[in-house]
């Protein structure tokens, strides 16, 4: 399961880019994020993620809004509950925290 999510991860950070960019060059801009220090690298944010809300990742996107770089993370949890949690890619910083049961 965990090799699925780090798939889809590695999908969304390809297909990720900002406003107003299109083209074949989108996945290089989030490698740039990443190598310039603007992002924490989704390993370090999904270990925290799955050890604080205690789930398996389900769903990763990597999102650029209003000038902040995001990690938008569902997680399936026990009792098949999902969550929905917006984390901060520059710090890990949990930004809002949304469960379905």
């Amino acid at each position: 399961m965990r090799a699925t999510a780090l798939a889809l991860t590695a999908a969304a950070l390809l297909a990720w880019a900002p406003p107003g960019k299109a083209g074949g060059d989108d996945h290089e801009l989030a490698r740039q994020a990443l190598q310039q220090g603007q992002v924490l690298p989704l390993r370090t944010v999904l270990d925290r993620v799955e050890r604080e809300f205690q789930g398996q990742v389900i769903k990763v996107e990597f999102d650029h809004d209003d000038g902040r770089f995001l990690y938008e993370i569902r997680l399936l949890q026990s009792g098949g509950r999902v969550a929905k949690l917006k984390i901060d890619a520059r710090d890990g910083k949990v930004l809002s925290f949304k469960r379905k049961d």
